[in-house]
Formats: structure tokens, sequence, C-alpha cells
């Protein structure tokens, strides 16, 4: 068979979604688009903590160090341990020339076993100096070991348009290899200082430094034609020139400093706490190995805008018993206000809302209990859904414990899971065919921490 002449537009159209599909970062655990909110053991098994006046305040109300129980040294180190799949089922009739089904699902597994936090503070009269190191973003590896729903469904299309084109069934199916690999992580350092203005209303003002490492690693390649003729299997190279392998080899790093600012406000029993963190301008640049997909923004030394949004907390506890301690918060993400590649953020609505309550007991001295709730709502339209880069209202849930085992050692453990709501968005025109994709997820998170003071 003589070689085709086409411009294949469905194959042009294939690279621009693998462009989107590969600058992908977003969170393992709880939080926005790009921030990791979970950054202590004791915000697992409650998350409602933007009223903290503990160890853990360092991130979630830094104001509330003012209110530690001792002046001295105070810090936690924290490990959390993490499971994460993503799931699309995509249903889209040319599938059926590869498997014999018009319905496939595509799973990605992202695990993350070691995910360390620390925080330290140091009260000393009417001062806290406190520091903390986290990952604020992303803390894992998610691979789709058959690629994605986008890629395989342009490739699907190329038997058909063949066919058009030669005016006779010549084809049948295809056949190729597809996986997709990408690790992201953000690792923060913030550096602060709380003052008591008064007695009940403290200030705090710090920095975060926030870095920036991605990879990618993906492909697309021995695509293959079956032919009606016997069911003999043709690379699509030899029928159409213009269609051949794509690989992609590079990582990204940036780097990015925002302001912290905090209040707390302690009235009787009641403790309010105020963060907010300013966006980060972050610009990602690429250091390429290999690069087949004809696409300039993976070029060696190219930038991408990847901002880490604003974030506004505010949080509420109450001693309803000197036993007995109920929480609430909320946190806003102004995602729209932060850039993404292609101007992504103007598919946001405004941004993500989270709404967190909580209550701890504490039995005696030596052990307490808490448990609490998260719910997540965000703001993108369907135009944001794409393969990986999707984003799913939620609803958390967090319990554990604590054990002081002396006077200055705490053991803090603890669980937290999502329950994700499936999105269903109808999967671009391709000619004249239609298909949809329901995007699903679910994540796990273990945690252990040692808190100390002295």
């Amino acid at each position: 068979m003589q070689p085709l002449t086409i411009k294949y537009i469905v194959m042009k159209k294939n690279l621009f979604l693998l462009a989107i599909a590969f600058f992908v970062c977003g969170t393992v655990w709880a939080g926005g688009l790009l921030t990791n909110t979970n950054q202590n053991v004791s915000f697992l098994r409650n998350p409602a903590r933007g009223a903290s006046t503990e160890i853990d305040a360092v991130y979630t109300n830094p104001a509330g160090l003012a209110f530690l129980s001792h002046d001295g040294l105070s810090f936690s180190i924290n490990n959390q341990s993490a499971f994460q799949t993503r799931s699309l089922t995509t249903t889209f009739a040319p599938f059926e020339g590869f498997g014999g089904n018009a319905t496939k699902n595509f799973e990605g597994k992202a695990t993350a076993w070691v995910i360390p936090s620390l925080q330290a503070a140091y009260k000393t009269g009417d001062w806290v100096f406190s520091g903390n190191f986290s990952v604020v973003g992303g803390g894992g590896t998610l691979e789709f070991a058959t690629g994605l729903p986008s890629f395989e469904s342009q490739i699907s299309m190329i038997p058909l348009q063949v066919n058009q084109q030669l005016g006779a069934n010549a084809f049948n199916g295809y056949s190729l290899e597809s996986r997709l690999k990408g690790s992201s992580i953000t690792f923060g350092g913030q550096l602060g200082a709380t003052y008591s203005i008064l007695d009940n209303f403290s200030a705090y003002l710090g920095l975060r430094l926030n870095y920036v490492s991605n990879s990618y690693d993906g492909y697309l390649k021995n695509i293959q034609l079956r032919s009606t003729n016997g069911g003999i299997y043709i690379p699509v190279q030899n029928i159409v020139p213009s269609v051949g392998d794509m690989n992609l080899d590079l990582k990204q790093t940036g780097l990015g400093i925002a302001p912290v600012i905090g209040l707390d406000y302690k009235w009787n029993n009641l403790n309010v706490g105020l963060v907010y963190e300013f966006q980060s301008a972050i610009e990602l640049d690429n250091e390429t190995k290999e690069n087949t997909t004809g696409q300039a923004q993976f070029d060696d030394g190219f930038k991408t805008p990847y901002d880490i949004p604003a974030l506004l907390s505010i949080g509420a506890q109450y001693d309803i018993l000197p036993a007995l301690t109920v929480s609430a918060g909320y946190h806003h993400f102004f995602d729209s206000d932060a850039k993404m590649l292609k101007d992504r953020q103007k598919l946001i609505n405004g941004g993500t809302n989270e709404y967190l309550a909580g209550v701890e007991y504490r039995f005696n001295p030596k052990f307490l209990a808490s448990c609490g709730v998260q719910f997540t709502r965000s703001a993108v339209k369907d135009d944001f859904q794409s393969d990986l880069n999707y984003f799913l209202n939620s609803t958390s849930f967090g319990f554990g414990g604590a054990w002081n085992v002396t006077e200055n050692i705490r053991i803090n453990a603890a669980y937290f899971f999502t329950n994700y709501e499936d999105w269903t968005t109808e999967t671009p025109v391709i000619s004249t065919v239609k298909g949809s994709t329901v995007f699903g997820r679910t994540n796990k998170t273990f945690g252990i921490g040692v808190d100390f003071k002295f």
C-alpha cells in the first residue's frame, strides 16, 4: 500500500491534548489545586486546626503560638503516608478497535510512603520565633500504565480516517503502547515571628520559600493498524508518514517567595485565628532530555507559569468543658488569580472553598481523641477538567488520638480519608463522534508524629 499524503488534524490535536496532560501537578493530600494543608498529624485527626494554640499552629495559626503553654522550645516531627488513585472511565465508540469495548478505564496510582514535616517554635516573653519545613504541594509519583484517554481517542480515529481517504474498509482496528509517569513535589520552608500585642491578642509576620520539582516521563509508540484482510497489523508509519512515536522526558524546577500574616484573639474559652498566605509567583524552567512531541513548551529552557494561589484561613475553637473542645474553620484558595499554563486559571470561577469542623475529647492527662470533617468545593468549569488535570468536590474525614508519654513528649497517630464526587464531562467532538469521561479519585493517608517541648 502506498503511503497516504494527507494532513491529519486529529494527530495535531492529540499533541495539543498531550501538552495539557503532561503539565499537571496537583495536591496529593487535603487542600486546594496546588496546596497541601495537612502539615501535621494533628490535622489528620481533626482538620479544623485554624485556631490551634499548640505546636502545629506554626503552620495552621502562627499568631496563636503566643498562647503556647510554656516558654522555651517546642517542636514536632511528623511523617505521613498517602495512597491515591485516579480513574478515568471514557466511553468512545472507536475504542472498540482495540479490545472490543467502547468503554475503557484508565487508572493512575500515586504512592508516597514518606512525606515528612517539621515545626519548631521558641517562646520567650511576648515573642515567639517559629519555623516550618514541609511538603506544601504534591508529594507523590502518579503513573498511568496504559496512558490516557486523550492519547488513545486520537489514535482510535486513524482507521476510520484512513478508510475515508481510501474509500474502502481497509482497516478495522489498531494497537498502541502508551504510558505516562509524573512526579511532583513542592517543598516549603517558613520562618516568622509572633508578638503578643495584648494579653488576648497577637499578630504574626513571616515568609515562605517554595521550591517546586516536577518530572515527567511518557510515550506513545508502536502504533499499528489492523487490516481487514487477514487481521494483519501494519505499522502506522507505513500508511501515514506524518504519524510517529512520541516520547517525553523532562524535569521542571522553580522557586517562589510569599509573605504570610496572621492574627489571633482569645476571649475566655473561645479562640479565633486568621491567616493569609500571599500568592507565590513561580516560573518553572524545563530541563529536557527528550522531546519528540513537536511541542515547544516541552523544549529545554522553556518557562511555564506555576503560581501557588493565595490562601485565606479562618478558624475558631471553643472549650465547652475542660475536657471537650469543638472547632470550625474556613479556607479560601484564590485560584483564579494564580497564573497557569495557557491561562487555565480563567477556567475557574473564583477559587476553592473548604469548610471544616472537629471535636476533641481529653480522657485524662495522658490520652485524648479527636475527629473532624472537611468539605471541599471547587469552582472549576467543565473545560478545566482534562485527563490528569482535574479537580473534584470532596468530603474528607479524619480521626486519631494522642498519648502524652511524659510531660514533655506527645505521640500523635491518625487516619484521614477522602470521598470524591465523580465528575462527568463530554469529550471534545472528533469528526462526528462524541464520547464522555467520568473522572474519579480516591485518597487515604496515615500519619504518626512526635511533639517535644523543653
